[in-house]
């Protein structure tokens, strides 16, 4: 059996991840996710002191691969800094339409523990949207935005999760390729200054 070959712990976590993001973290009950991971609730609970620490774990096993992904359509898109910035919100597109894309797991974490700020998940999404900033700033420092890096980094954050959340509501990709060009401008419209 494939499963056996993964750690249980990994096992538990991946089972999770698949029900949160395709479910919500508030519809899945531990019961569905030992199920899932073919473990006991006991096990489950030996791995993880809670539920809430089960979402955390979910999060930050979705961080790294989400950022890797974001610096990958990053560097495979050609053209300047504005074009590869483009680049990233046309791969998340493409991510869009595919029948199980379900919006940004952070951010409808983050709306299901709205009402609890100093949850673990809130968090682990919090640092991941603040790393995936981080690099937007890194990146236009390289190519010459010092001074206005930072600025650049945040507000192509906020086209970025205000696509997510105007996509997850329409279910209308195009709004992510919008944002994309309103980044792009942006961005090209600050190197003329």
């Amino acid at each position: 059996m494939v499963r056996s070959a993964l750690p249980t712990r990994d096992r538990i976590v991946s089972a999770a991840s698949k029900l949160f993001y395709s479910e919500g973290i508030r519809a899945v009950s531990v019961d569905a996710v030992a199920e899932k991971a073919g473990v006991t609730k006991r096990t489950l609970y030996y791995h993880f002191a809670s539920k809430d620490d089960l979402i955390a774990a979910y999060l930050d096993m979705r961080d790294q691969p989400n950022l890797a992904l974001f610096k990958r359509w990053f560097s495979e898109t050609e053209g300047d800094v504005a074009d590869k910035v483009r680049g990233v919100f046309y791969a998340l597109a493409k991510s869009a339409r595919h029948p199980r894309w379900k919006g940004c797991g952070f951010l409808r974490t983050s709306a299901e523990l709205a009402n609890m700020p100093g949850h673990p998940a809130m968090k682990i999404g919090a640092a991941h949207k603040k790393r995936v900033e981080d690099w937007l700033n890194s990146v236009l420092e390289v190519a010459g935005f010092e001074g206005q890096a930072r600025m650049l980094a945040r507000q192509t954050i906020l086209l970025l999760d205000g696509s997510f959340a105007v996509v997850l509501l329409h279910r209308d990709p195009s709004y992510m390729e919008t944002a994309g060009e309103a980044a792009h401008a942006l961005i090209r419209c600050s190197a003329s200054q």
